[in-house]
């Protein structure tokens, strides 16, 4: 008989809901222990195949859903020292991003381990090699190894918040630079691209030669920008009262600079809208 103890109800719960997910001809006998909470007991002769699988699967739900956060929190603000609600927060979503994520950037930052697995063997030797299994000691005693590599974890999500910190002064500060100067130019039309392709408002196409001169008539250097970065510097140096971007990917990371930074001028439209004739843009159709 193999006996599984929580002592907080909705973690139980919880435990039973994600083990019948996995398996539901399982069956287990619920009781309250005085001292140890809720007492789940499993007969594993009369269990299903898979058992282990599944108990360790629901175990990882559990620890994912209830315990996770709490213990992110605990990193943040007692190895970190952050006390500001609006950072914890943002650290957590952060953290939760390069623990779980599966897009390019989480999965660079967080190398070639996977938490998942880690999770996995951890509760896996517990529940192997024990017959009675308490979840609140696993989560207290046998987690170290685990919890040092939320603390890296967390110590990147730090890195990543920091960043994002520095690039929203330097959003604030050419928004406040572009502001203030005087529209040396009615219409800009862009096309999406690396770099991006300027054209004036009748349509001609702006060559790189006449940007870098625009450019140096500008002290772009006082707010960090630079005439070798051709995407967000030539905007900045001709001023355009209106911007209007051809493209297929709103979320493309330039054009989201340049939106947060001119704001209302900017017009987001398909790359088929673009309304003027240019021999390249077959090729990016």
């Amino acid at each position: 008989m193999l006996e599984l103890y929580f002592s907080s109800d909705k973690e139980a719960i919880r435990f039973c809901e994600q083990l019948f997910q996995y398996n539901k001809k399982i069956e287990l006998h619920w009781k309250t222990h005085e001292e140890w909470g809720n007492q789940l007991l499993l007969d594993e002769n009369n269990s299903p195949y898979r058992l282990m699988e599944c108990l360790v699967k629901s175990m990882i739900d559990v620890f994912l859903i209830h315990r996770l956060t709490p213990m992110l929190k605990n990193i943040i603000t007692g190895k970190y020292y952050y006390s500001n609600t609006e950072e914890i927060e943002r650290l957590l979503e952060l953290t939760n991003w390069i623990f779980l994520g599966d897009d390019a950037d989480s999965l660079e930052l967080r190398g070639a381990d996977d938490p998942l697995e880690m999770l996995q063997a951890l509760f896996y030797a517990n529940i192997n090699t024990l017959r009675v299994i308490h979840f609140d000691s696993i989560i207290q005693f046998r987690m170290q190894p685990f919890k040092k590599r939320l603390i890296d974890y967390v110590g990147l999500a730090i890195d990543e918040f920091k960043r994002e910190e520095d690039h929203q002064t330097f959003i604030n500060t050419v928004r406040e630079y572009v502001t203030k100067r005087e529209v040396n130019y009615s219409t800009i039309h862009i096309l999406q691209g690396d770099p991006f392709i300027f054209f004036r408002e009748n349509g001609t196409l702006i060559q790189n030669d006449e940007l870098q001169n625009i450019m140096q008539k500008e002290p772009l250097f006082m707010i960090g920008l630079h005439s070798g970065e051709m995407n967000l510097s030539p905007l900045v140096a001709m001023q355009p009262r209106c911007i209007i971007i051809y493209g297929d990917d709103p979320s493309e990371p330039k054009t989201q600079t340049i939106m947060n930074i001119f704001e209302e001028r900017v017009t987001l439209m398909s790359k088929q809208q673009f309304p003027f004739s240019y021999y390249g843009l077959h090729n990016q159709l």
